[in-house]
């Protein structure tokens, strides 16, 4: 994360505000689609495979065509969006369709469901992280020689592409049974019962976590997108730390409350303790240092995006807080409700950017953004009794910090 910031960051700033702008907004609206690519199965495949062992084969093949039909869905609603919101731009409208294709590459994740289902998600990060530092090398190559955004875009593209090989043959070189993956239509038609409320979820989470970025290029320009997303990716490179905790603690946490709910609900509690202690240790310093921060990194051009930062960094707390209830959600098979939460926080995002970035501009969406994952993530298991305990134990962790023990 750290090599990714530094690149992504040279990259920012060889590109400049506008056209780092362009190429964000782009990715953006891809981003937007991103969950039917996996049809919501990410969790509920884990979840599966925890379970049951003996037909594994059949829900990794079932899931990887899932994955393939679901990336080539992205690729077409990526095209039809971006000729709908830059009719005349043609850059844009390329990059798009370089970005939405890669989608396809994202069926080889089944291979990241099996290894987190057994607990050894190591073999993942290796594999990811040693293609990815080849690939930031060749980006920062790409910055000396001069290279166009589109260039950018391609090497992005090759990079997935790489990943996902990398993760067929790392199953491949394990088990030797990937010809032995089979495609079922019941379990396809499972799958997707279970994995649907999760796609209207995910796309829902997406919303609100892209469509700033959308409506700041339709309603300021690439410029501000390029000012807005040096603040965004400072405040989101954190977030890889709860993923990286819930992806390993989860498959215990299930098993847990298959034999004991008390001691299920203890362990959840201490995980969301954990989560806010992370997050504030994150959101104080960067509140403070926030102008400092962009000018060292990014330079003056994106001077804007200080107070953007110092605003957005404190969605952390709530971004942590989610994901951390997610896992219990999906644990309690909450799937439907897990949805709503996020359809309330998409709803809420898109209704403050269009009233606030008109009035103060890019510090609206950051606002917004903010609010939409204190509803969400926070204020939304209050209305429900299903979801109500996650309330309280959440506000416990939120206001009660300073004196817990672990």
């Amino acid at each position: 994360m750290g090599v990714g910031l530094v690149v992504g960051v040279w990259i920012a700033r060889y590109l400049g505000p506008e056209k780092f702008g362009l190429l964000n907004y782009s990715i953006a609206i891809v981003a937007m689609f991103g969950p039917i690519s996996s049809f919501g199965l990410n969790g509920i495949v884990v979840r599966d495979l925890v379970k049951e062992t003996v037909n594994s084969r059949d829900i990794l093949g079932t899931t990887f065509i899932l994955q393939i039909i679901g990336g080539l869905l992205t690729f077409v609603l990526g095209i039809i969006t971006i000729n709908y919101t830059r009719e005349n731009n043609d850059l844009a409208k390329l990059v798009v369709m370089i970005f939405g294709f890669a989608m396809v590459f994202k069926a080889t994740e089944v291979v990241k469901y099996w290894y987190e289902s057994q607990v050894k998600s190591k073999f993942i990060v290796l594999v990811e992280n040693g293609i990815f530092l080849i690939f930031a090398s060749i980006k920062v190559i790409l910055i000396l020689s001069q290279a166009t955004l589109l260039q950018f875009a391609w090497i992005t593209f090759i990079e997935g592409l790489t990943i996902g090989i990398g993760l067929l043959c790392l199953y491949a070189w394990h088990f030797r049974d990937i010809k032995k993956w089979r495609f079922k239509y019941i379990q396809a038609k499972e799958l997707l019962s279970n994995g649907w409320p999760m796609i209207l979820s995910g796309l829902a989470v997406m919303i609100y976590m892209r469509i700033d970025q959308i409506i700041l290029g339709q309603l300021l320009g690439d410029e501000s997108v390029g000012i807005y997303t040096a603040a965004v990716r400072i405040s989101e490179v954190w977030y890889f730390i709860p993923t990286a905790i819930i992806s390993s603690v989860f498959p215990s946490i299930l098993a847990i409350k298959k034999n004991n709910e008390s001691l299920y609900l203890i362990r959840l509690q201490k995980l969301y303790n954990l989560m806010v202690l992370l997050a504030l240790f994150v959101a104080v310093p960067m509140t403070f240092f926030s102008g400092w921060i962009i000018q060292i990194l990014f330079g003056s051009a994106y001077s804007e995006a200080g107070p953007v930062l110092a605003i957005h960094i404190w969605s952390s707390v709530f971004v942590f807080l989610g994901l951390a209830s997610g896992s219990g959600y999906l644990a309690e098979n909450l799937q439907k409700l897990a949805f709503y939460r996020t359809l309330l926080g998409a709803i809420i995002n898109v209704a403050t950017n269009f009233f606030l970035i008109p009035i103060i501009g890019i510090l609206g969406a950051a606002i917004g953004t903010l609010l939409a994952q204190i509803s969400a993530a926070y204020l939304f298991d209050f209305l429900h009794p299903k979801t109500k305990i996650h309330f309280f134990m959440k506000t416990k962790s939120i206001f009660s910090f300073y004196k817990i023990n672990f």
